[in-house]
């Protein structure tokens, strides 16, 4: 998995049961970090550019190769060989995401290459886990509530996760009733733009920028107003929206501390994702957090205090490590494709039904 925050590949050697196709264990994990280049250019492909048809062909290509040295790891860190391994599941590098197009062009693209990558690794290689979705109306995002419920979900109580990544996801999972999912807004994406704009850091680690600095009521009014956070589900978003100029168009006053501009980023991320679980399932009484959010401490505490509620934990609480839960999910949505399964749910994406998601490259004979 890569996802929206560009700091690279996480993967993960899982073992499923054959029969369920719930995860057994996670024999090993390994994180990939993406060069500087070929970082900037992915997140240049967000954006219109010259000749971007080239640029992601190339992008692509670097990407596979981060993904071929992960699995390269997994495999080394299991002493597992590679006719061992079923399938790999490869979620690629979104780069637009637009699946409620006005004029009917709906789309989400992550840039992969199937072929390649089964061609270096010498395993079968499953991608494009979100165009079969997005074809039969849906959102095509988020889709890891069906793999939350098929882990996680208790029939005793209402549970949810909370993925922190570059984007923020909720996963619903009642007790009694469908699962439901959306995207809340920006998880860590705006939060590493400033660490790295005006404190020429990555990201801000264990989140102490912002614990030194102070909400600034006004500017979080600001970010607040954005309408996505009051359209219902189902809905999703990401880089589309939540970007640089969607900041700065509203940073009016150039003599704000950098140190309260954090704390009020992290704050937008904590409330926006607290306004929609106490609004979308009131009850609930324990919510996990994973991605990369969970190591965030101040994230955390701002959690808890505005969800008193609520026992907040991180995905160590139900057994499965914050920064590996994404890589499972897709390991077991590659698992769905080759048993031919349906992996979408339409009551969180909006589709007009369930879809078997996935294309197959074959391993090289």
């Amino acid at each position: 998995m890569s996802g929206t925050s560009l700091d690279g590949v996480d993967g993960v050697l899982a073992e499923l049961d054959p029969d369920s196709l719930r995860p057994i264990g996670v024999r090993a994990h390994v994180h990939a970090g993406f060069p500087a280049g070929l970082a900037s250019e992915l997140l240049a492909l967000n954006s219109r550019g010259d000749d971007e048809l080239h640029r992601a062909a190339v992008a692509t290509h670097g990407l596979m190769s981060v993904y071929a040295e992960a699995v390269r790891g997994l495999l080394h860190a299991a002493a597992c060989a590679t006719v061992d391994v079923r399938a790999i599941g490869a979620h690629g590098q979104t780069v637009r995401h637009r699946p409620q197009a006005p004029d009917g062009s709906s789309y989400t693209l992550q840039l992969a290459n199937g072929a390649l990558l089964a061609e270096r690794s010498g395993i079968t290689t499953v991608c494009d886990f979100r165009s079969g979705d997005v074809a039969a109306g849906g959102q095509g995002a988020p889709l890891v509530p069906a793999f939350h419920a098929t882990c996680f979900a208790d029939p005793a109580h209402d549970v949810a996760l909370l993925n922190v990544g570059g984007i923020a996801n909720l996963s619903l999972l009642p007790a009694d009733g469908p699962v439901a999912g959306f995207d809340t807004g920006p998880g860590n994406v705006l939060m590493d733009l400033w660490a790295q704009r005006a404190f020429g850091q990555a990201f801000d680690a264990g989140g102490q920028l912002a614990a030194s600095g102070q909400v600034l009521p006004g500017l979080l009014a600001l970010l607040r107003a954005e309408p996505y956070f009051s359209v219902p589900a189902p809905k999703s978003t990401g880089r589309d929206l939540f970007h640089a100029a969607w900041l700065d168009a509203r940073l009016s006053a150039p003599d704000l501390s950098p140190a309260d501009v954090m704390a009020t980023l992290a704050e937008l991320t904590a409330c926006s994702a607290a306004d929609a679980l106490k609004a979308a399932l009131p009850e609930v009484r324990h919510l996990y957090v994973c991605g990369g959010g969970a190591f965030n401490a101040h994230l955390m505490s701002r959690l808890r205090t505005l969800l008193p509620d609520v026992n907040v934990r991180t995905s160590d609480a139900v057994g499965v490590a914050p920064d590996q839960v994404e890589a499972l999910a897709f390991a077991w949505l590659a698992a769905c494709r080759l048993a031919g399964r349906t992996a979408s749910l339409p009551s969180v994406t909006g589709a007009c039904g369930p879809r078997v998601l996935g294309a197959v490259y074959a391993a090289p004979a």
